[in-house]
């Protein structure tokens, strides 16, 4: 089933409308020779004529009349729902949704979702927090917020915020028991507060050294899925913890969908 373009449906309303080829060809910016076989091309298509054409006027037939009254009314809503999406690229408005992580959500929403709704206050915010890692595409999100790690490789990602420092912390009751890691590997012999990632797995401490990255896999008596829930643990001395410095905001990545073309 062939389709047809809106300039066709347009020329015939145009012409409809000012009675002559040449009123609808400069209402519509353009020749009268392309409107003509704009029009031309439809009624091949259609197997009738639209219009009967003389020298000095121009009418519709009966199937063009009737065409016009089908027609009509559709194109209008379509060209009025073209215009309101065009409208959005000045005033951004509508519902923008995203997923994130409960830690990410906390370290964006003042500096980055709040000041965004001060400067564009048609747009309404859906954050959604949880702890499991979602397909933002497939749940309907516009972009979600995650830690680098776990951004996949098919997405797009844009850093958001400072880089990420952490450190190792630990109460003073601990260490004065337990004694205090000096190097990364010492700690596989301590109670470590684990993290585990919202895919399941367990987090692996990252350090560096010379610039070369290395994971540590400890081992403690409780694991966690919030890394803000450590600070508590650590606190009442549970064990050792793995914790963004205060005075460095997380690095999160937004993920969004890679789209071809």
């Amino acid at each position: 089933m062939k389709r047809h373009a809106l300039i066709e449906l347009d020329a015939v309303l145009a012409i409809a409308r000012r009675g002559s080829f040449r009123g609808a060809a400069l209402d519509l910016e353009m020749s009268t020779t392309a409107l003509s076989n704009a029009v031309a091309k439809l009624e091949r298509q259609l197997g009738v004529r639209l219009f009967n054409r003389t020298t000095r006027s121009v009418s519709l037939t009966d199937a063009g009349r009737d065409f016009v009254e089908q027609v009509g009314p559709p194109l209008q809503d379509i060209h009025d729902a073209m215009n309101a999406a065009r409208s959005q690229q000045k005033i951004p408005s509508g519902t923008l949704r995203i997923n994130a992580f409960a830690t990410a959500a906390r370290e964006i929403l003042s500096p980055l979702i709040l000041k965004f709704l001060k400067l564009y206050p048609h747009v309404h915010i859906d954050l959604v927090t949880e702890g499991r890692l979602v397909d933002v595409v497939a749940e309907g999100f516009d972009f979600g917020v995650r830690s680098r790690d776990l951004v996949p490789s098919h997405m797009i990602a844009v850093p958001l915020g400072p880089a990420r420092r952490n450190v190792v912390v630990g109460s003073p009751a601990y260490f004065q028991t337990h004694g205090k890691p000096l190097v990364p590997p010492d700690l596989l012999h301590h109670a470590c507060l684990r993290i585990r990632l919202p895919n399941g797995a367990p987090y692996r401490w990252q350090f560096e050294k010379n610039g070369q990255p290395a994971q540590i896999d400890v081992a403690g008596p409780i694991t966690l899925d919030e890394a803000s829930l450590s600070r508590i643990a650590v606190l009442q001395g549970a064990g050792i913890g793995y914790v963004v410095c205060g005075r460095h905001a997380l690095r999160w990545s937004a993920r969004i969908s890679r789209r071809n073309g």
